[in-house]
């Protein structure tokens, strides 16, 4: 019989001792997803692709289980909790099929959202030389060129979607992009890895911020 209520939603919604409420909370402590912005995931199945996604309009800083929606890869509700997923949802299904990620984070920060519109003319930003680039997974030294790549907003999700396939098939190294004006999203092979991907993009954001580059 399937399992409904809380058990059900923050077991899925886990890996190893992180929930997505404890990712909701560390993220909105930085300032990171005020208000009710950005979106978090993880897959509870990979094939068909199924995810425990953040609904539309949830503070991240308060996640509950009601806050958590079960979708397919269709982005389609297979939940009966009420709510609905950001329309942001084709994104995460979209990357989970291009890396085979476990867990994909969004933010709303202030420096992904002013160095996203600082560097769109170039479609991207290339960050080297930052020791804390070792902090992304296969990078082994300081001397690692990361290249983020920035996209236009769109309010067609479909049409994102196919951007973000393309982008991440011409970058297959990329750690993360950034939608123009809007924020960041990386992903993980696990959450506790995505969650150090978002604080080490995050800190080499602002870094370069800071320095005017």
């Amino acid at each position: 019989m399937r399992r409904t209520g809380i058990y059900y939603w923050f077991h899925f919604a886990r890996q190893g001792d992180v929930t997505l409420a404890d990712v909701g909370r560390r993220l909105d402590q930085r300032g990171w997803v005020l208000g009710t912005s950005g979106n978090l995931s993880t897959v509870v199945q990979r094939e068909p692709v199924k995810l425990a996604i953040t609904a539309s309009g949830a503070s991240k800083g308060d996640l509950s289980a009601e806050d958590l929606l079960e979708i397919d890869e269709h982005c389609t509700v297979l939940s009966t909790r009420g709510g609905k997923p950001s329309a942001e949802a084709r994104l995460h299904v979209e990357i989970v099929r291009q890396r085979g990620a476990s867990a994909v984070l969004h933010t709303h920060s202030i420096w992904s959202t002013v160095l996203s519109d600082r560097h769109a003319s170039d479609t991207g930003l290339a960050i080297e030389g930052y020791e804390m680039l070792k902090g992304l997974e296969g990078v082994r030294t300081h001397e690692h060129r990361e290249w983020i790549p920035i996209l236009e907003n769109d309010q067609d999700m479909e049409r994102l979607a196919r951007v973000v396939r393309s982008t991440l098939s011409s970058h297959p190294e990329c750690h993360a992009f950034l939608l123009r004006r809007h924020g960041l999203y990386t992903w993980g092979d696990t959450l506790p890895q995505a969650v150090r991907h978002i604080e080490i993009v995050e800190f080499l954001l602002e870094a370069v911020g800071r320095t005017g580059r």
